[in-house]
């Protein structure tokens, strides 16, 4: 048995042809897949964003309640590393450059081989003093400028489709594939940091998007509200088109030699996504500074199990990302630790089968979030300063750092949780994200208003889906002060 799991990132559901997207969008392949495989339409983020995503795709588990941004923990269980263990050659091959940050360093060596594509974003990767001609910087944060100034130093080392690291990526797992097809007992994580701003992409795929445009080089939105003109919108969302095109172009790639060499008898697909993004809908950028609407919380699912045979399928039950790493240990006969949440989709992919009432999602520090999957509700912060709030870690990294030692003045030992093994954590006071309280507390009827564009007053509804968050907070320990943050009672 093989397994294959192509995961792109910021993915966006509803620019796909088999989701409704715009038919000026070009993604035919992932009109091919969906014809292919069952098509997830309940399929929800957990922990936003990257590697708080990453996290629960080894361990099953909401990561957002406890902590933010970082490592695999030391008690963690690790799908991948199971695998391994019951003798399952695991190999990676990834352009996403968070793996090689202060807050992702220990995920990528939890598979027995892996590939690391440099280039993406703003990775530090090629050196210049200088800075790139016609370069503005002025008025960004620090962090953004550098990252800015890196993306345009790299650019200048991609100046064909195959130096483009996507590309690479996929070149790199289709020849995995074409080694190891014969083979038996292996799984493929081939993962792209596309469609992920910014939206760079060879000149072939924004042909096809042509378009009158006169503005600056608008291929990396900044998050938060949208500022920009119309006609800069529009553009921006051509960008992304383009990029999202080429992402289709190379996952032909992979159905092509599937077909080709039959892979489909013995080798599970999945092809998912951490999270989809914001283009100028609710007037707004990205994702992360605002609550998780459904164009960044609702997430496309394509999955192939040869064990079913279930192909050109549509699936209406609510499923999320730590369903996936069950998925992965169930087809390959490894048994599930004790303190993975996530379900293996064999049965629901079969015959429809509900795994879960409601999906819990969301950031650290932001909107806490649940669907029963018609109704969804955001719980903002009951005050301004959205405290308290704690990581509890023993890794503590942020993104790209390490905590500060003034961040760590604070630090006590917190009582173990079930999931820790006994282990007591550090707990430590966390930054916040004080802006979402703006928001405000927010109910949407998804069924009858898919874009989210009228909030629902329905008090008793507001009372189900309350006490749906509380269940599932309980159930995943969620730490006493998260209840306080919100203003609502644990019982």
């Amino acid at each position: 048995m093989k397994a294959i799991m192509i995961m792109f990132d910021t993915l966006n559901r509803h620019m796909l042809s088999p989701y409704g997207g715009p038919d000026w969008i070009q993604t035919p392949n992932f009109q091919r897949l969906a014809e292919r495989t069952a098509v997830f339409d309940n399929s929800y983020i957990g922990s936003m964003p990257c590697m708080p995503a990453r996290r629960e795709l080894h361990t099953g588990r909401y990561n957002f309640l406890h902590r933010s941004w970082g490592p695999l923990e030391p008690f963690d269980d690790s799908a991948i590393e199971m695998l391994g263990e019951a003798g399952v050659y695991t190999h990676l091959i990834t352009d996403h450059q968070h793996y090689w940050e202060d807050g992702g360093g220990t995920y990528h060596p939890r598979y027995a081989s892996f590939e690391l594509i440099r280039g993406q974003e703003g990775d530090p990767w090629k050196g210049e003093v200088r800075n790139p001609d016609g370069l503005s910087l002025e008025g960004l944060h620090p962090i953004a400028r550098k990252m800015y100034r890196q993306d345009r130093i790299n650019r200048q080392y991609m100046r064909k489709e195959e130096q483009f690291p996507q590309a690479q990526t996929f070149s790199g797992g289709l020849e995995f594939i074409e080694l190891n097809h014969e083979e038996d007992n292996w799984y493929l994580q081939l993962e792209t940091f596309d469609p992920h701003e910014p939206f760079f992409s060879p000149e072939q795929y924004k042909k096809l998007y042509a378009h009158d445009y006169k503005g600056p080089l608008g291929d990396w939105p900044i998050y938060g509200p949208v500022t920009e003109t119309p006609e800069d919108v529009r553009h921006m969302r051509f960008e992304y088109a383009a990029l999202l095109t080429m992402c289709d172009h190379y996952l032909g790639k992979v159905l092509d030699v599937m077909d080709r060499l039959d892979l489909w008898k013995d080798t599970l697909l999945i092809v998912n996504t951490d999270h989809g993004f914001l283009l100028g809908e609710h007037d707004q950028w990205a994702k992360c500074v605002q609550p998780f609407y459904n164009e960044v919380a609702h997430t496309p699912l394509f999955i192939w199990d040869p064990r079913t045979g279930v192909q050109g399928e549509r699936r209406q039950s609510l499923v999320q990302t730590i369903d996936l790493p069950a998925t992965l240990l169930d087809y390959f006969g490894v048994g599930l630790p004790k303190d993975m949440q996530g379900q293996p989709l064999r049965r629901t992919i079969e015959t429809d089968e509900p795994i879960r009432e409601g999906a819990l999602f969301g950031i650290h520090g932001g909107h806490v979030n649940v669907t029963d999957g018609r109704y969804v509700y955001m719980r903002a912060a009951a005050n301004a300063d959205n405290r308290p709030l704690y990581n509890y870690t023993l890794m503590p990294t942020h993104m790209r750092s390490r905590f500060h030692p003034q961040e760590l003045q604070n630090i006590e030992l917190a009582n173990p949780f079930s999931f820790t093994k006994q282990i007591q954590t550090l707990k430590i006071p966390a930054r916040t994200w004080g802006n979402l309280h703006a928001f405000g507390t927010l109910l949407y009827d998804v069924h009858n208003d898919p874009q989210q564009k009228s909030q629902l007053q329905d008090s008793k509804i507001e009372a189900r889906m309350l006490s749906l968050m509380k269940q599932l907070m309980r159930e995943n320990e969620a730490p006493d002060e998260q209840y306080e943050r919100l203003g609502i009672s644990s019982s």
